[in-house]
């Protein structure tokens, strides 16, 4: 006969308070029905485990046996169901957590500290690369959830929350004759050379930097292309051109670069982090982590 765990409960409450009837009033059981459960573990493991006497209920030398592996098994199997819980809370586990390059600026710093110091059992799992190669990763299942530059093509299988929006700002060389200007409209630089965002890798990004362009009226002539901010923001220190970059950018300056707000309406919040994963995910730190950022203060 199998042993289950609320007999070894009821053993260990009897062994521990010396009384079926205190026992029965702890455990919130009629004393009748409890003798039949200790009855029915005796039976199971062959032997008597407890002995009624005048000064109460002792245990029997198999009782003593018992007693050390019921406490330990009770003690495991309340682990392991507070494990399961937190698991499916979202409070214990793996979070992959796939990022562009861009999101180490600002969001993650402004959200991570606090998802860790709030859930210091989820070990994060951090892969970067390219929006394209993120998706890609999420559909084959490499990862559990992307931070990825928008606008998305849609996908059924795929669920996105907007985390951060940001404006697009221009980057030129710190001698550039729009260096230093509090503001300047996009069609000033019409006549310059661009470093922009690989079609193929970013398409979100290049997507948006074309678009502003030819609402200013005109379409960018490109001398270079790269994947991540950082690169074009080199590739502008260089000289090879100018760049459309987030705002954020400007935490990471650099002496041979200038950022220069843009006069352009479009050019306001026209950028967008999302965090990206399967729809009905069932991984529950993403829901925790999506909480979480879309709960930090705004920067």
């Amino acid at each position: 006969m199998a042993i289950d765990l609320r007999q070894l409960r009821q053993f260990v409450t009897i062994a521990e308070l010396g009384s079926f009837r205190r026992a029965a009033d702890a455990l919130h059981i009629a004393q009748p029905a409890l003798s039949v459960s200790i009855q029915k573990l005796e039976h199971a493991v062959g032997t008597p485990l407890l002995a009624r006497g005048a000064k109460g209920v002792s245990l029997t030398p198999a009782g003593q046996a018992l007693m050390h592996d019921a406490r330990r098994a009770l003690f495991h199997a309340g682990q392991a169901r507070q494990a399961a819980r937190r698991v499916a809370l979202g409070e214990w586990g793996t979070l992959r957590l796939g990022f562009v390059g861009s999101a180490t600026y600002m969001l993650l710093p402004r959200c991570l500290p606090a998802f860790r110091e709030r859930y210091p059992d989820v070990e994060l799992d951090l892969r970067e690369d390219s929006t394209v190669g993120l998706v890609s990763m999420l559909r084959a299942n490499d990862i559990d959830a992307g931070l990825v530059r928008g606008p998305l093509v849609e996908d059924p299988a795929l669920e996105s929350w907007v985390v951060e929006r940001d404006d697009l700002i221009l980057a030129v060389p710190a001698g550039h004759a729009l260096a230093g200007l509090a503001c300047a409209p996009l069609a000033q630089a019409r006549h310059e050379s661009f470093v922009m965002y690989s079609p193929s890798k970013v398409p979100g990004l290049h997507g948006v930097a074309l678009s502003l362009c030819r609402k200013a009226g005109f379409t960018p002539r490109i001398s270079q292309q790269g994947i991540q901010v950082q690169t074009l923001v080199s590739l502008v220190a260089s000289g090879l051109g100018l760049a459309l970059v987030p705002g954020v950018t400007r935490a990471y300056s650099t002496p041979h670069v200038s950022f220069v707000p843009l006069c352009d309406p479009d050019a306001r919040q026209a950028l967008s982090l999302s965090l990206v994963t399967h729809r009905d995910t069932s991984c529950a730190p993403v829901l925790r982590l999506r909480d979480s950022m879309l709960d930090a203060p705004a920067r």
